[in-house]
């Protein structure tokens, strides 16, 4: 799913896409890792919760 971030940084992901997320979290070497991962891994958490909710990644 990281693939469809787009240059500018922007994503957009729905309950059904998060879990795809997730894995690929998982998969990241260590280098790409930092607090970020964690703090996409609680947002990922929240849309899990309901339907109709939506991760955004707005970048600049």
């Amino acid at each position: 799913m990281l693939w469809s971030l787009d240059p500018y940084g922007d994503a957009v992901f729905n309950h059904r896409q998060v879990p795809l997320l997730l894995v690929e979290l998982d998969g990241l070497p260590a280098a790409c890792g930092g607090d970020w991962v964690g703090q996409a891994r609680e947002l990922c958490q929240v849309v899990q919760q309901r339907v109709h909710r939506y991760l955004w990644f707005v970048g600049d």
